[in-house]
């Protein structure tokens, strides 16, 4: 199957920069965002607007999608208005960071209308969408995950194909829990640093190089050195995802103290009103200490 036209779903911090690259690398997009507003720069720029995942699913040859919640993912492909409810053909391609459980639903319900479906979540942050060189982690049919490569290529830099339906979300698991105690690390050494009478500008810039490098030091260590805790990824999600990861370890008879604990502090800022701030946002915590 040649893709040409492409629905795009979920227009949000990464979603838009994602559709953008589809555009620009030659595809027709059409669009759908629950707040038409979101997507209007995408419409100024020559992109298609359709009213509802049913309508899109019947003038394109592949759905993305990239949205909040497992219930949102279930919601736009299962629902009354959904995707399945009217596609009759094609591919369709989540790459919200979802359960393991809900792409494997979604990967029958599509297999029994003849539509193949693929589970690829992301890595990268808004910065990774903005530049194209986001980390893409996919499950389903291989077969479909060969079709799809130029979209992927369109969006991402490292592309990489895991086994079956779920197999992509399992992969994006495995990098949350990577981030998620990583996330405290880099806070804790910032904090020592500043409380030691250190320039933790100048101690994150000499530990980068070194064996303490990451994306989230170099990254989001600056965030927090600037107090910048706009949302490249929100704390809102990244609770949603690491109840994810803990349910799917939990299953397997896998214990992950680290996981818990970070999800414990990330509780903590929820109940204190800051599910929309970015995850650097962890840094006040460590602040008021």
């Amino acid at each position: 199957m040649t893709i040409k036209k492409v629905g795009f779903i979920g227009t949000g911090v990464m979603g838009s920069s994602m559709a953008r690259h589809l555009y620009k690398a030659g595809f027709e997009v059409t669009v759908y965002n629950r707040t038409k507003a979101k997507a209007q720069p995408l419409l100024d720029e020559g992109m298609k607007w359709s009213d509802s995942p049913a309508e899109m699913a019947r003038s394109v040859d592949a759905i993305i999608s990239i949205v909040g919640y497992p219930k949102d993912v279930e919601e736009t492909y299962l629902g009354e208005q959904g995707v399945l409810s009217t596609m009759q053909s094609g591919l369709i391609i989540d790459m919200t960071t979802s359960s393991p459980k809900v792409a494997k639903k979604i990967y029958e319900a599509a297999k029994a209308k003849g539509i193949s479906s693929l589970d690829a979540p992301v890595s990268g942050g808004d910065l990774g969408a903005k530049n194209a060189t986001l980390a893409i982690m996919v499950g389903g049919d291989e077969t479909a995950f060969d079709e799809a490569k130029p979209l992927f290529e369109a969006m991402g830099k490292t592309i990489n194909y895991f086994g079956p339906a779920g197999s992509g979300q399992y992969t994006k698991m495995a990098n949350q829990i990577a981030i998620a105690a990583g996330m405290l690390g880099v806070a804790e050494s910032l904090v020592y640093a500043k409380k030691m009478g250190l320039d933790p500008q100048k101690v994150l810039e000499t530990i980068e190089t070194g064996a303490a490098g990451s994306w989230s030091l170099s990254n989001l260590g600056r965030r927090m050195i600037k107090g910048d805790y706009a949302p490249g990824f929100y704390i809102k999600h990244f609770i949603k995802d690491m109840r994810i990861a803990i349910e799917s370890a939990e299953e397997a008879g896998l214990e992950l103290p680290g996981l818990l604990k970070t999800k414990e502090l990330y509780d903590i800022l929820s109940a204190k009103g800051m599910d929309d701030n970015g995850t650097q946002a962890i840094f006040k915590w460590y602040l008021k200490q």
